[in-house]
């Protein structure tokens, strides 16, 4: 068989970088989610990943395997070599190290620290580089991280569960359970990607959510290894209505309140002395202003955050133009006209109606998965 054509090659290994970099799609947050591989003459001489926060990075890891095969290669990187020292060392300067003649880069890196820089470094030290070979699949790959470093704000991802007929739960407020264990299961793998999950203060009273990954339910074999870092979990509670017994204040993991000024001294020392962090936002509306707590989480350093909640907290995120993403989990049930709907979202007419493209759909055992996104091209 006839080796691929070098611009096929090229393709093929960035494609199997990107590969590489979703596995760690659990486990690198704050950090990007990075993959590389290393090749010559048509033959791919090693791979790796950024695998964890704080061990090395993708570049670095695929060099160690490689060893002084590198010198000439080619590296493949979904995302530009850092230039700055983190908690590992530059990995432009151990490409320049390794002595490989040419590196291929996804996509530039959002991080002011980065942006360019490593990629400058490389050609000064005389390495071809080549730039935006399969972008859109890598700045898939990491919306979030992307999102806090060009525009200081996490990626919103609201996730919603409804019946056939778009209802949530029954008047009463009974609500468990709309979809099936596979639906489920896939919340748990969206909470594990995340670096933050929000509610409201009505859904902690309603249901005592400990809001945590489950790793028996994550129905993956590195369960126990992802579940090690919990989100952060984070409650709208504007008048500090949170029990300090409630399960989302307990177990492993930072629970964030957010309150309103003023909000009783009392209640404010009972959530500290239970292990909340707490934090003050503006009122706005009925609520409280959620832009100034998605500036907050992004000095967290959080990148995805998973807003589960009620209509009403999901149906101002929605008005207010901050949710990225929705992820509607739909089942085959009707529940009903008297039963709650999706969103509390008032409109009036059909030109206020919120136009969304819908970029995935898939069943999941009994039950559907649509994912759609905001209409950004003026018609929505």
């Amino acid at each position: 068989m006839s080796a691929p054509h070098p611009a096929v090659f090229d393709r093929q290994c960035m494609a199997r970088a990107l590969q590489l970099a979703k596995r760690g799609l659990y486990t690198t947050d704050p950090n990007p989610r990075v993959g590389c591989v290393i090749a010559h003459n048509g033959q791919v001489l090693a791979e790796g990943w950024h695998q964890r926060a704080g061990e090395g990075h993708a570049e670095a890891n695929a060099l160690a395997v490689a060893g002084d095969a590198a010198r000439g290669a080619t590296a493949y990187v979904t995302l530009e070599p850092c230039s700055h020292f983190g908690r590992t060392a530059p990995c432009c300067d151990a490409l320049i190290t390794a002595g490989v003649a040419r590196v291929w880069v996804a996509m530039t890196d959002p991080n002011p620290l980065v942006a360019g820089s490593g990629i400058e470094r490389l050609r000064e030290a005389g390495i071809e580089v080549a730039c935006g070979l399969l972008e859109d699949q890598a700045r898939a790959l990491n919306p979030g991280f992307i999102k806090r470093m060009e525009r200081a704000r996490p990626f919103v991802r609201l996730k919603l569960a409804m019946s056939l007929d778009g209802r949530t739960a029954m008047a009463s407020g009974e609500s468990q359970w709309i979809t099936g264990p596979e639906a489920r299961r896939d919340v748990q793998r969206l909470r594990a990607r995340s670096s933050a999950i929000i509610t409201g203060v009505e859904s902690i009273l309603a249901d005592d959510s400990a809001l945590t990954l489950r790793a028996e339910q994550l129905g993956l074999a590195e369960a126990e290894a992802i579940c090690r870092r919990q989100p952060r979990r984070v409650v709208l509670d504007s008048d500090l209505r949170t029990p300090p017994s409630a399960r989302v204040l307990q177990g492993q993991g930072a629970t964030l309140v957010a309150c309103a000024a003023g909000a009783d001294p009392l209640r404010r020392q009972a959530l500290e002395a239970a292990g909340a962090e707490l934090i003050e936002l503006p009122r706005e509306g009925d609520g409280l202003a959620l832009e100034p707590l998605l500036a907050a989480l992004a000095q967290r350093e959080c990148n995805e955050v998973l807003l589960e909640t009620g209509a009403t907290l999901a149906g101002a995120a929605v008005a207010a133009g901050l949710v990225d993403e929705l992820v509607i989990y739909m089942a085959p049930l009707l529940m009903g006209s008297d039963a709650r709907p999706l969103l509390r979202l008032p409109i009036a007419t059909m030109a206020e109606g919120r136009e969304l493209e819908i970029v995935d759909m898939r069943a999941l055992g009994r039950d559907w998965r649509i994912t759609a996104r905001p209409r950004t091209d003026g018609n929505g």
